[in-house]
């Protein structure tokens, strides 16, 4: 007999709070630096260069027709929670210069930091029944559906928005945003796999 085993309602939150908290961190390092990165946050962090509106506005709207893709796949509570992440993710990052701010740093080392917190805080976040919304959806419907890995799809998508990105940003901010990317999906592919939680005995 086999079952996954299933977390409390608070070690949910925590867990999720926890990501999102990880995940702004993640956000901000890639900002301050200007660099961007896949999915609906590399599209915020790029259309917010170029308008008045936050970063954190930005991400939200963004991301709202990708929380009714959720709520119609994967139900009610994963929708719900979805959104908390989005909204948490968005609020921390637009207010997190009143926490600290940062002088100066190397854009290879944010591009590196930045995806690793990403990839670690989204991890947890799946882990938890939640997403941040955008193509972490789509990219957790085809490891439902079709049984391809999310960090799979969620790589691809972000690649090809990274490179659609190349006339609005260096090539050196280019290739550490990139080098991000890579390590954020990388964290995915290695540890977002359902099959080996599921206790057998």
């Amino acid at each position: 007999m086999s079952y996954q085993p299933k977390h409390s309602q608070l070690e949910d939150m925590i867990a999720i709070l926890s990501g999102a908290f990880i995940v702004a961190q993640g956000v901000y390092f890639l900002q301050q630096a200007g660099l961007l990165t896949g999915g609906t946050t590399g599209l915020a962090l790029l259309v917010a260069q170029f308008t008045d509106l936050s970063f954190g506005t930005l991400y939200f709207l963004m991301n709202v027709p990708f929380y009714i893709m959720g709520w119609h796949r994967f139900g009610t509570q994963f929708a719900l929670r979805s959104v908390f992440v989005g909204a948490m993710v968005s609020l921390i990052v637009d207010h997190i210069s009143h926490v600290f701010t940062i002088g100066w740093l190397q854009p290879l080392y944010c591009g590196l930091i930045g995806g690793l917190l990403m990839g670690v805080g989204m991890l947890m976040i799946f882990r938890h029944n939640a997403s941040l919304g955008g193509f972490n959806v789509m990219a957790l419907f085809c490891q439902d559906k079709f049984g391809i890995r999310a960090g799979n799809v969620q790589m691809t998508i972000d690649i090809a928005i990274l490179l659609a990105s190349f006339f609005f940003v260096s090539p050196w901010l280019l290739a550490c945003s990139v080098i991000g990317a890579f390590v954020l999906n990388l964290v995915l592919t290695m540890n977002h796999r359902p099959d080996r939680y599921v206790v057998c005995y």
